[in-house]
């Protein structure tokens, strides 16, 4: 066999391999001898058969799984002994000519293929010690905890039914039909919809004008879409509602006790108090990670600059674009409508798909060279998490992970990424800074790359009457979302993936 290297120009390499089809040959009759005294054929004893009449039978369809088998397993152990990783599958090609193919088959002419592919870039890693950053902490009062206890109180407080008006506070269930130019439209339908007055949860203007009703009432509303409404065919639209009042009920007291914590499944108030005590902790803890984060892949990014393979920038590009695409499509809005164009902002994604390929191709390294492993238990609990995210399709998405590798590795990657991060925190220097709630909400200033949250949650579709306020998540490692630019709203350079 022979192995000719006929491109190498930076990581792209191409690589021509030449089989002899008398080698070919010598393989096939070596599979003809391990079959002979397993076929049966009409007419000749077990172990029989004349091996012409044998390779003229079974030779080419036994010849096609050589072929196969090359294919399969040479790149891997062409690329081994050449000391090269591919960024990709290597992509193989060979003959299209169906006279040429018979012949290989035949083995009656070379086999020939060829295989085209990037390599990994080699990284010599650095020191970390010259990397500084700055992990705020927030110190949670007793205050802030015991208003977000209050808060928890009053979502699960009772409402028993009054005769009479409703007033602020009071919870009124209808049903309403919204329409533009008298004409319903999607996602402004609902049926015993529960709105507390005065919560905001709905469009301006639509819960005052519920004030003063009383079970029974039948009655239009007229409100203005506000302009910046996600729903493009509705924003700044004016639009009707048609309510039919159903029931009103006040609010009981709110009171924090052990017969509270009780109603929501814990022991005491004093357990409830530590329950919500953590979740802040940990929703601080996630934002402060964030910023940590961001800190040390802008560090390294500025240490380490080198070509990247084109086809994973270009994946990487694609999956960011696509979310982009998808998501001006769900909002009805253009690049125009955000003060840029199409242009400008392939090129800022061009950029953003580099900086994350170099990043994963530094933390892998870095990795890879300190031993962080990602375990099965790890694997198990992240693949469980994604089960509890669609309930009720566990087996389809069980076999998902077992028939496509890819997919596995979406789980993984991650994970990896985030053990790399701890270690290197182990490895820099972390200065420990006492900030505020504010302070460590605040968007970071001075930064022109977008930072948006991955997992904003898209707009309602149920009912167009609710107000599509959306708070900015602290999940994974995506930093606050800047609100001037939505076709920015997906993608994030505080993921290496």
């Amino acid at each position: 066999m022979q192995v000719i290297e006929t491109l190498a120009e930076g990581l792209k390499r191409e690589i021509k391999v030449v089989i002899p089809a008398k080698d070919m040959e010598s393989k096939l009759n070596e599979r003809l001898a391990d079959v002979k005294d397993k076929v049966r054929i009409n007419g000749f004893r077990p172990g029989k058969v004349p091996p012409a009449h044998l390779k003229k039978v079974y030779g080419k369809s036994i010849m096609a799984d050589l072929v196969n088998e090359i294919v399969r397993d040479q790149p891997t152990q062409i690329l081994s002994s050449r000391g090269e990783k591919s960024a990709t599958q290597p992509e193989i090609n060979m003959t299209e000519d169906k006279d040429e193919a018979e012949k290989i088959l035949a083995a009656q002419q070379d086999f020939e293929f060829t295989l085209s592919y990037e390599v990994l870039p080699p990284i010599e890693l650095k020191s970390n010690k010259g990397i500084k950053v700055t992990r705020e902490v927030v110190d949670i009062s007793d205050d802030e905890v015991n208003e977000q206890v209050l808060k928890v109180a009053e979502s699960a407080r009772d409402y028993a039914e009054k005769k009479g008006k409703a007033a602020n506070g009071d919870r009124v269930k209808m049903d309403y039909v919204g329409k533009v130019d008298g004409v319903a439209f999607d996602g402004g339908t609902d049926q015993d919809a529960e709105l507390v007055l005065g919560s905001g949860r709905f469009i301006p203007g639509f819960e005052d004008q519920l004030v003063g009703v009383k079970a029974g009432d039948e009655k239009t509303i007229t409100v203005t879409f506000p302009a910046d409404y996600p729903a493009k065919n509705l924003a700044g639209k004016e639009a009707t509602f048609d309510v039919t009042v159903k029931e009103v009920a006040a609010p009981a007291d709110v009171e924090i006790n052990d017969e509270l914590a009780k109603k929501l499944g814990l022991e005491s108030a004093d357990r409830l108090k530590e329950i919500v005590r953590g979740q802040i902790e940990s929703q601080y803890g996630s934002l402060t990670r964030q910023k940590l984060k961001r800190q040390i892949l802008d560090q390294l990014d500025e240490m380490y600059k080198f070509e990247t393979p084109s086809k994973l920038v270009e994946a990487e590009y694609n999956g960011i674009w696509n979310q982009v695409s998808n998501d001006l499509a769900q909002s009805g809005k253009t690049f125009e409508d955000e003060d840029t164009t199409e242009e400008k902002a392939r090129e800022e994604y061009q950029k953003l798909a580099e900086r994350r390929v170099r990043l994963g191709l530094v933390l892998s390294e870095i990795g890879e060279k300190a031993g962080v492993e990602v375990s099965e238990d790890e694997m198990q609990r992240a693949i469980y998490e994604q089960l509890r995210q669609y309930p009720g399709q566990e087996k389809q998405i069980l076999e998902f992970f077992r028939s496509q590798p890819g997919a596995a590795a979406s789980i993984r990657a991650p994970i990896f990424e985030e053990k790399v991060i701890d270690h290197l925190l182990t490895e820099i220097a972390v200065t420990d800074k006492k900030v505020t709630k504010e302070e460590l909400l605040a968007d970071e200033e001075g930064e022109g790359a977008e930072k948006a949250d991955a997992k904003k949650a898209a707009p309602k579709k149920k009912a167009a009457a609710k107000a599509e306020s959306s708070p900015d998540a602290a999940e994974g490692e995506e930093a606050a979302p800047k609100k001037k630019a939505a076709p920015k709203k997906k993608a994030s350079e505080d993921s290496a993936e």
